[in-house]
């Protein structure tokens, strides 16, 4: 995490980074890598699961791809460091959270990872801003195409 420190006339006089404060958020970036063809499948598994546990607060951090995979990087937020290192009930329900990321969407082989790069975290802005824009205008997902054979 990056804090400054600014004076009241707008000079930036220091920048930490770190966490100094105790009532910092502490949060844990899980990485999904589902093959190209099941990052859909991967992203409606997570919005089911995050609907089975409202309480916790996490967001799309970073997306990239490469040739086999799509990254998808969640960030979940624990809680203030110093809850964290009580265990919260805020920060059981996070860990909770990341426990289920990790059993139910095993097959999109799910890691612990750094905070994404920049250019992630602008490719998962642009993602969210895409859904938000479709859903705000009420978009239709087309459905598969079915290949029906003509009988001869």
């Amino acid at each position: 995490m990056q804090h400054s420190v600014i004076t009241e006339s707008g000079d930036q006089v220091a920048t930490v980074v770190g966490s100094g404060a105790e009532s910092d958020a502490v949060v844990v970036h899980v990485q999904l890598r589902p093959r190209r063809g099941s990052a859909r499948r991967c992203l409606a598994a997570l919005a089911e699961l995050a609907g089975a546990h409202p309480a916790v607060s996490f967001t799309l951090t970073g997306l990239s791809k490469d040739d086999r995979v799509v990254r998808v990087t969640v960030g979940v937020e624990l809680g203030p460091r110093a809850a964290v290192a009580r265990f919260s009930p805020q920060a059981q329900t996070a860990y909770a959270f990341v426990s289920s990321v990790f059993t139910t969407l095993y097959d999109h082989m799910p890691v612990y990872t750094a905070e994404p790069s920049e250019t992630e975290r602008a490719a998962a802005a642009d993602l969210m801003a895409r859904l938000a824009a479709d859903s705000a205008t009420e978009a239709v997902v087309p459905a598969a195409r079915r290949s029906e054979r003509i009988p001869a």
